[in-house]
């Protein structure tokens, strides 16, 4: 599902942006109702046992609204800026390692582990999640669909957040996934998880051209019909949760709050509606 991603970073490395991780608590103080999280936790960056811990508070400072994306990252580059480039070939398993500590953090009044990147005898890691028995856990980047099913089988996770896929794309990947969970035995079925994927999304005067061009096509860039018409696509082809997610591009944070509320007050009703 990550198919022609460029291979530096598609922004630029300098200006005033911030970090996602410290503004969750922020969020959670200023709403009551939205669920919150950072699409994709790229786990390497991150300790297992201290972002279980971490996790766990901010799911109570969210009174429980906190949803959990995890993945394994992709550009060596910022392997390299987070001082982690020595995990970058085995970054999968990092993140296997880091499912297996949330889980048994969150499970387990004391818990042990012991593995490669994480390794520490029985202890306590403070209080546990508000969410019982533990917040909802999204994968990302699992293109191979029988390694997916097995990891989502294995860990019974909850969701799967792609970036770009269009309907078609998105449609048949999840018909392979189904296929792979019954040869393996898995009782899960793609209608069973939250089907998200992050989407470069503007509302525009002007209809664009939306010709299929990999991840750089305009898939929610477009007039409310166009969107509309996208959305009731993709909700036929199984996606439950689309992300909407400001493009690459200079777009006022004004005209994307806007563009939320046109999208929440006039076009999702007529997506639902279908």
């Amino acid at each position: 599902m990550m198919d022609g991603l460029p291979n530096a970073l598609p922004v630029a490395s300098t200006g005033g942006f911030f970090q996602g991780f410290p503004l969750i608590p922020w969020l959670a103080a200023k709403t009551s109702t939205v669920r919150i999280g950072m699409s994709i936790i790229d786990t390497p960056f991150r300790a297992p046992g201290v972002l279980a811990a971490e996790l766990a508070t901010i799911d109570h400072l969210a009174g429980g609204r906190l949803n959990v994306g995890l993945g394994a990252g992709w550009m060596p580059e910022e392997f390299a800026a987070a001082s982690a480039a020595h995990i970058f070939p085995k970054r999968h398993k990092h993140v296997r390692e880091t499912i297996e500590v949330l889980q048994g953090v969150w499970g387990n009044e004391h818990f042990e582990y012991h593995g490669e990147f994480a390794d520490f005898d029985r202890c306590g890691f403070g209080a546990k999640p508000l969410q019982q028995p533990r917040p909802p856990i999204f994968m990302s980047g699992l293109k191979d669909p029988l390694r997916a099913a097995k990891r989502i089988s294995k860990y019974d996770l909850d969701g799967f957040i792609g970036i770009q896929d269009s309907p078609d794309s998105l449609g048949k990947w999840l018909t392979a996934i189904d296929q792979q969970f019954e040869e393996i035995g898995s009782p899960k079925r793609s209608k069973d998880l939250e089907i998200c994927s992050m989407i470069w999304t503007v509302i525009t005067d002007e209809e664009t051209d939306q010709t299929d061009n990999g991840v750089a096509s305009n898939l929610l860039v477009g007039t409310e019909k166009q969107l509309t018409d996208r959305l009731k696509a993709y909700k036929e082809a199984g996606l439950t949760m689309p992300l909407i997610w400001p493009p690459f591009t200079d777009v006022p944070v004004a005209k994307t709050l806007d563009d939320l509320k046109r999208i929440k007050n006039d076009i999702m009703p007529k997506v639902e509606a279908a």
